[in-house]
C-alpha cells in the first residue's frame, strides 16, 4: 500500500515521469489520479450547480437542462478541438519535442480564440429563439433568456478552460489541469449562490447568477491556464518564439479536431433530439430528467479522467514506437474503469429515489428523475469500456472511427428508439431513458470489435 500511496503523492505534486518507459501502473496511476481529481470536482460544480438552481423552481431546472443541451454544441466544438490538442501534443511529447509540443499549442488555443468568439456573439443576440427552437415555454423563455445569454456570450471561458487543459494533459501535466479546475470551479461554487440569491453585496440575479458565477469562476482559471503555461519547470514551456503562425501544424490540428468535433456534435445533437421529444411532456419532465443526468454525470465524469490517462498513454508511446505498451494501458484502464462503474451504478439503482429527492420535493419531477438515474445506472459497466476506448482512439489521432460508430448509435439507432419507445409504445419519459442506456452500451459494444483491429495503432499524427 505504501509503494501506491507514494504514487498518489507524487501523481499530486505533477512530478515529472516519462510514460513511455518503466511500469505500466505506475504510468496510469500517475496520468490517472490528478485526471480523476480533476473531473470529481467537476461532477462537484455539476451537482451543486443545479442544487442551487432547484430552489427557485422546475421552470428554472428546466431553463438549466435546455441551455446545458444548447452548451453541447459547444462542448463538442471544444472537445473535438481538446482532441486535437491532446493527440498532437501527447505525440510530440512521446517523439522527445517539446519545442514541436509548445508551437501545437498556440495553434490550438488561436484555433480556440477564434471559434470561441463568433459563438459568443451568435450566442447572445439569439438566446430567447434558442431557447424556443428547443420547446421552451413562454415562462421558461421569461425566466431563462439571461441565463443563456450570459452562458453562450461568455462560452469562451469554458471553451478555452476544456482546450489548454487538454494541452496540459496531452504534455503529462495532468496535475496542472486538475489545479487548474479545482481552482476555477471552487470559486464557481462559491459564486453561484451569491449571485443567485443576492448574498451580502452581489446583486439577486436569480437563474442568471448561476450563468454569471460560471463565467467569471471559469474564466478566471483561463488566466492561470496561461499563466502556468509560461513557467519554467514544466513539461512543456510557452516561450515568444512560438508565438506565430504556422499554417502546417494548425491544418493538422483543424484535420483531427474536425472530425473529433464532428464526432461529439453527433453525440450532443442526439442528446438534442432527446430533450426534444422529452419537451412534449413538460417542464416537470425535463426538470427530472437534468436532475437524473446531472447526477448520472457526477458518476461518469471522474472514470473519464482514467480514459484521458488512457488517451495521453496511448498518443505518447505511439510517439515513442511502442504500440504494444499503449494497447497493454488501454486494457488495464478499461477493466478499472468497469469495475468503479459497475459499483457505482448498483449503488445508484438502489438509491435513485433519495438522491433525486435531495434536489426536489414536486412528487412529479422525482419520479421522473428516479427513472432515469435508475435505468441509465444499468448500463454503467458497459458505458465504462465504451469511454476508454473511444478516448483512446482519439489519442491516437484517429477520430474518425468514434465518429462513425457514433453516427450509428445516436443518430440511426437512439433517436428512433426514444421516439417509438416514447410516443408509440407509451412509455414516456422512461423510453427516452431506455434509449439512452441502450445507446451508449452499443458504442461500448461496437468498440471493442473495433479497437481488437489495431488500426488506430498506424494513425499519423
Amino acid at each position: 500500500m505504501r509503494p501506491y500511496l507514494r504514487l498518489i503523492g507524487r501523481a499530486l505534486r505533477g512530478d515529472r515521469h516519462d510514460h513511455t518507459e518503466g511500469d505500466l501502473i505506475d504510468s496510469l496511476i500517475l496520468l490517472a489520479v490528478p485526471m480523476v481529481a480533476e473531473m470529481i470536482m467537476e461532477s462537484v460544480f455539476a451537482v451543486a450547480d443545479v442544487f442551487w438552481v432547484s430552489r427557485i423552481g422546475p421552470d428554472a431546472i428546466a431553463t438549466v437542462g435546455i441551455t446545458e443541451t444548447l452548451m453541447t454544441i459547444i462542448y463538442s466544438l471544444a472537445m473535438g478541438m481538446s482532441m486535437a490538442a491532446t493527440a498532437t501534443v501527447s505525440r510530440r511529447i512521446g517523439e522527445k519535442d517539446r519545442d514541436g509540443a509548445a508551437r501545437a499549442a498556440v495553434q490550438a488555443i488561436a484555433l480556440g480564440v477564434g471559434v470561441a468568439g463568433v459563438l459568443g456573439v451568435l450566442g447572445a443576440v439569439f438566446a430567447p429563439n434558442l431557447l424556443a427552437l428547443m420547446g421552451a415555454s413562454d415562462q421558461v423563455i421569461a425566466t431563462g433568456s439571461g441565463f443563456t445569454r450570459v452562458l453562450l456570450a461568455g462560452n469562451g471561458s469554458v471553451f478555452l478552460l476544456f482546450l489548454i487543459n487538454a494541452v496540459f494533459r496531452g504534455a503529462g501535466d495532468a496535475a496542472i489541469a486538475m489545479r487548474t479546475l479545482w481552482f476555477a470551479n471552487i470559486l464557481n461554487i462559491i459564486l453561484g449562490p451569491c449571485f443567485i440569491f443576492g448574498l451580502g453585496p452581489f446583486p439577486r440575479l436569480g437563474v442568471t447568477g448561476a450563468a454569471v458565477a460560471t463565467t467569471v469562476g471559469r474564466g478566471t482559471g483561463v488566466l492561470f491556464q496561461l499563466w502556468m503555461l509560461t513557467r519554467a519547470g514544466t513539461h512543456m514551456t510557452l516561450r515568444r518564439q512560438h508565438l506565430r503562425f504556422e499554417p502546417k501544424v494548425m491544418a493538422s490540428i483543424v484535420r483531427i479536431g474536425a472530425n473529433g468535433a464532428a464526432q461529439m456534435l453527433i453525440g450532443t445533437t442526439s442528446w438534442i433530439g432527446l430533450v426534444r421529444i422529452l419537451s412534449t411532456f413538460g417542464s416537470k419532465a425535463l426538470a427530472g430528467f437534468t436532475i437524473g443526468i446531472r447526477v448520472i454525470m457526477f458518476a461518469l465524469l471522474p472514470p473519464w479522467g482514467l480514459a484521458n490517462a488512457a488517451a495521453t498513454m496511448v498518443g505518447q508511446n505511439l510517439g515513442a514506437k511502442r504500440p504494444d505498451r499503449a494497447e497493454r494501458a488501454v486494457w488495464a484502464a478499461a477493466r478499472t474503469d468497469m469495475v468503479l462503474l459497475g459499483f457505482i451504478g448498483a449503488a445508484f439503482v438502489v438509491l435513485a429515489g433519495p438522491i433525486v429527492h435531495l434536489f426536489s420535493s414536486d412528487p412529479d419531477v422525482v419520479a421522473v428523475g428516479t427513472h432515469c438515474l435508475r435505468i441509465g445506472a444499468l448500463g454503467f459497466p458497459f458505458y465504462a469500456y465504451g469511454m476508454v476506448l473511444t478516448a483512446s482512439f482519439n489519442g491516437a489521432g484517429d477520430t474518425w472511427t468514434p465518429t462513425l460508430i457514433n453516427c450509428f448509435c445516436f443518430w440511426l439507432w437512439e433517436i428512433p428508439i426514444a421516439w417509438v419507445l416514447a410516443r408509440p409504445v407509451g412509455l414516456g419519459p422512461t423510453g427516452v431513458f431506455i434509449a439512452l442506456a441502450v445507446a451508449y452500451s452499443t458504442v461500448a459494444a461496437v468498440a471493442v470489435i473495433v479497437f481488437r483491429r489495431g488500426t488506430w495503432k498506424t494513425k499519423k499524427v
